[in-house]
């Protein structure tokens, strides 16, 4: 993107993670771009507000990747991956002060806990689940991601290749950051910010996310600001699959704003 809008434009990159901002900040190409490229740590649902306070009244582009990081997920002590044994955080956040996965498990009702893992995580067993987690919370706290996985395992069969945490994992991550309705607002403020001629793309990696982008991009289509350009999501080839595994689950949306007569 800095490749496509140099020498004069900007790119602006915004990230909720503080550890992601500091990452990208150290980056040699990062520093070399100078005033061209700005990362911000902030929530993508303050895009506007962001653009705005860079002087940014109008952008050509506005690319969303959704979902957390290979960076998030491989740091034990973030707690997102029940492959790695740490603090039940999920937080992208950590320093907001917001609660932590390990506080929604131990302080939601057993009604909300349902749910949460029926909404978020698909999840066809969430009575089951959250039956054992309140019997567990009883007797002690669940702190740690290997006691949460542990837990769901003894309580639900493996089924095929997917792991009984994973929905569960996904369910608390998507409460814990309240990403659907950070993606729900935060879509319209990218349309206003887009010039005529000038385009959205958002990445989701599952169908709830992947289903809100498509029904944002119908309405806006719907109400005359552009043309959706990808009838159906983009995927990532075999061949990136084999590469990069976690983009498997990718697709990409696009939509171009109509340029007025």
């Amino acid at each position: 993107m800095l490749a496509a809008v140099l020498p004069e434009g900007r790119v602006l990159a915004l990230d909720q993670d503080p550890e992601a901002i500091a990452h990208g900040r150290a980056m040699d190409w990062v520093r070399a771009a100078g005033e061209h490229c700005e990362l911000v740590h902030a929530n993508f649902v303050q895009v506007r507000e962001v653009a705005r306070m860079q002087g940014l009244a109008e952008v050509r582009a506005v690319v969303a990747d959704l979902g957390f990081s290979s960076l998030q997920l491989d740091a034990p002590d973030r707690g997102f991956s029940f492959t790695h044994t740490g603090p039940l955080d999920m937080r992208f956040d950590p320093s907001s002060g917001g609660p932590s996965a390990a506080d929604v498990v131990a302080a939601t009702s057993p009604k909300e806990l349902v749910r949460i893992l029926r909404m978020y995580g698909e999840e066809p067993y969430a009575e089951r689940i959250v039956d054992a987690l309140v019997r567990e919370r009883r007797v002690r706290p669940i702190r740690t991601t290997e006691a949460l996985a542990e837990l769901i395992r003894r309580t639900v069969r493996r089924q095929g290749r997917i792991d009984p945490a994973t929905r569960t994992f996904q369910a608390l991550r998507i409460a814990v950051n309240d990403e659907l309705a950070v993606l729900t607002t935060a879509i319209p403020q990218m349309a206003e910010l887009v010039a005529p001629g000038g385009s959205i793309a958002i990445v989701s990696f599952h169908s709830l996310e992947d289903r809100i982008v498509k029904r944002a991009l119908q309405r806006l289509a719907a109400s005359g600001w552009g043309t959706v350009c990808t009838r159906k999501p983009v995927r990532p080839s075999p061949r990136e699959c084999q590469e990069n595994p976690r983009s498997r689950s990718a697709k990409l949306r696009v939509m171009t704003r109509g340029i007025s007569p």
